[in-house]
């Protein structure tokens, strides 16, 4: 029985359901579940729960993403990608400068509003926003609010005098729920020509990135070394204070107590047998049971 987070570095033409799909065949488990979506046509990180890392999941999702991608200025779509329909066309006279597109960018820095595209699975009254897309119904799309801490220019665009487009490339770091689509067709609206979304990888995600990543491909072909690619439960809480706690304080734990413990924190990871095995919270003088981990061993 595998308990732990498996980063797979998702290939295009893939759903992220299709990845939990594999991963239950490969290795033979039904508790498994990701973190954070991936458009069919959007590559790279999706972590993956395995076991009893599927408690994590919540945890999970609450922590920034990291994107590279490409946009272009002269188009844009009903999806805000090339998947959808033209929307709407533009020969761009001359090209933005790198100034230019980077203070349009800073624009989007920090909180901000965000509408979702149409073409999302954002639901709406139990249906969701690309179900009414296809069937031609109009809706109103709920906001929400994102928090945007990079969004920055990689290298000079590129220009193309024929067609009047603009190329450019991106990298974003984000809060959940965010629409990286979304940010390229806005920023197109800033400087008031028509842009959409070209590509786009995900880098990072959950406090995991590409550099533990790891195709399903490369997996099925190496499942003799599969110990290599779990990143086990622990990885994920190296950044709370942990406490080692011993057989007394662990009995009580096991059975949900409150403890005290000599240490300042609002979450501690509490340590036994050198593995976590709770999550506990500060509660006035004591400590509570946030999140219950691996009990059995």
């Amino acid at each position: 029985m595998i308990n732990g987070i498996i980063v797979i570095d998702k290939a295009a033409g893939m759903t992220s359901g299709d990845v939990v799909y594999h991963l239950r065949r490969l290795l033979h488990q039904r508790k498994i579940g990701h973190a954070g979506t991936l458009d069919p046509e959007v590559t790279g990180v999706l972590p993956v729960a395995v076991g009893q890392a599927t408690k994590l999941i919540d945890l999970m999702h609450e922590r920034p993403k990291a994107y590279q991608g490409s946009g272009m200025f002269g188009l844009a779509t009903d999806s805000y990608d090339l998947e959808g329909k033209t929307t709407a066309e533009a020969k761009l006279a001359k090209p933005f400068s790198q100034e230019e597109i980077q203070e349009g960018m800073n624009s989007f820095l920090g909180e901000i509003t965000q509408v979702p595209p149409i073409y999302s699975a954002v639901k709406v009254n139990g249906k969701r926003l690309y179900e009414y897309a296809r069937e031609g119904i109009e809706v109103k799309r709920p906001e929400r609010q994102v928090t945007i801490s990079k969004y920055e220019l990689v290298g000079e665009p590129t220009f193309d005098q024929a067609s009047g487009r603009e190329n450019f490339d991106y990298e974003i770091t984000c809060s959940k729920g965010t629409y990286v689509r979304s940010l390229v067709n806005d920023l197109g609206e800033k400087l008031g020509v028509p842009a959409v979304m070209t590509k786009l990888r995900r880098t990072a995600s959950s406090g995991f990135d590409l550099s533990q990543a790891v195709t399903l491909e490369e997996l099925a072909d190496h499942l003799d070394q599969l110990d290599q690619y779990v990143q086990p439960i622990d990885a994920f809480f190296q950044d709370y204070p942990s406490y080692d706690i011993n057989d007394s304080e662990w009995k009580q734990i096991q059975n949900g107590a409150w403890i005290s413990l000599p240490i300042n924190a609002s979450k501690v990871a509490l340590r036994y047998n050198k593995k976590v095995k709770a999550i506990y919270r500060a509660k006035g003088k004591k400590f509570c049971p946030d999140l219950m981990l691996l009990s059995n061993e």
